[in-house]
């Protein structure tokens, strides 16, 4: 069904996020039966390889409720403790109304324009500039901003990145990343596991094994050479096909997220600013890849950018300008900290400081106290003024 406005937009994603999520568990599946063929291919490896193949789908049936399990069991285990391993690795930590009222108040505004309960606020101690919510359901949503963010983004830019963050939190996008993240997981599991099992026990056992069983091998038509080459294409399919999936669920969210931030703010050039000051600035260091996933924007240049999970900001901007009619002003530089110490200094005496002008007050010279006031009144055009 065609998506027509925001609403249905998000929906339509939503739609397509579940059914990639379903997708992460069949990819599960297919590393149980990956693993199942390497097994049979070093326990028999004088069967035929359509006798190794009916084996080991046998085997994927018997291993799907247990397969099953574990993948739900690394979701209960990552729904309780996931928030606690990404402050570790972020550092962040939670800030009150005290300590950043003005990040508290600009998030505490948003949340109540829509009714919303209000997420976690965590400041992160990084240079860089960046941003990334996360949580699997209301206690435990959180908004976690750097410091680098909070000095060079003025109010209206950090409002709509908060804002940003709170579409990702209203759409579902976050709960669906942290799942996806799991999930995939798992497979990087399955797969480490895979080769682990192929190199340690596979390869030196047929560099170990006598003449006698590689002529009886061959004699009977054993396929485990075939077999394990099955295996390993499609651990690779399904590990890369993880990655897409991942990346299909980051892509399509930022720009909803963006239109979301202006729905909020109503004010599409902040977004933009805000894009325009992170681009290039955002790489946080020390952290893993599943937390720049959820960031609002996760650089990558030249040929890592084939495996970028967030558009490019041009694109990002470009979607801003046609749909919600902001305005683009290019690459933004960031002030030199060491230009600012410098200007804290006296002005230059060649140009001293000047006064703002004072509204409403006419132009009059100054009255100094203890000097005498100025003249009294002067003799007009026609004559001595009369006095009252």
């Amino acid at each position: 069904m065609a998506a027509f406005g925001l609403y249905t937009h998000i929906q339509a994603n939503r739609r397509r996020s579940i059914a990639l999520l379903l997708g992460l568990f069949f990819l599960v599946y297919v590393m149980v039966f990956a693993g199942a063929l390497v097994f049979e291919a070093l326990a028999h490896d004088d069967w035929p390889l359509d006798r190794m193949l009916a084996s080991a789908f046998g085997q994927l049936i018997l291993a799907l409720p247990f397969a099953t399990a574990g993948a739900a069991l690394w979701i209960v285990i990552a729904y309780f403790f996931h928030q606690t391993l990404i402050d570790t690795v972020t550092g962040g930590h939670g800030v009150t109304r005290l300590e950043e009222p003005r990040l508290y108040n600009l998030l505490e505004n948003l949340c109540i324009s829509r009714g919303m309960p209000m997420p976690k606020l965590k400041i992160m101690e990084s240079d860089a500039l960046n941003a990334f919510a996360s949580g699997l359901n209301q206690r435990q949503y959180s908004i976690t901003v750097t410091t680098g963010l909070v000095k060079h983004l003025d109010d209206a830019e950090i409002e709509a990145v908060l804002a940003h963050e709170l579409t990702h939190i209203r759409n579902g996008d976050v709960r669906m990343l942290v799942i996806a993240v799991v999930i995939a997981g798992v497979i990087g599991f399955f797969a480490e596991l895979v080769f682990r099992l192929l190199f340690q026990g596979g390869f030196r056992w047929f560099g170990s094994g006598s003449s006698g069983g590689s002529s009886r091998s061959r004699g009977k038509g054993g396929g485990a050479f075939i077999a394990i080459l099955i295996a390993l294409a499609l651990v690779a399919l399904a590990w890369f096909l993880s990655i897409v999936i991942r990346f299909a669920l980051s892509r399509r969210r930022e720009f909803l997220a963006d239109a979301g931030a202006v729905e909020l703010t109503k004010n599409p050039d902040a977004m933009i600013g805000a894009l325009r000051k992170i681009e290039g600035r955002g790489e946080l260091d020390g952290v893993t890849s599943a937390v720049m996933e959820m960031c609002v924007d996760n650089p990558r240049e030249g040929f890592a950018d084939l495996f970028a999970t967030h558009p490019s900001i041009d694109n990002r901007v470009k979607a801003l300008i046609d749909f919600a009619g902001g305005h683009d002003p290019g690459p933004l530089a960031l002030p030199d900290p060491n230009d600012s110490e410098a200007d804290d200094g006296a002005q230059p005496e060649s140009e001293p400081p000047k006064e703002p002008p004072k509204p409403f007050l006419p132009d009059a010279p100054p009255v100094t106290i203890g000097e005498p006031g100025p003249p009294g009144p002067q003799p007009g055009p026609w004559g001595p003024r009369n006095q009252a």
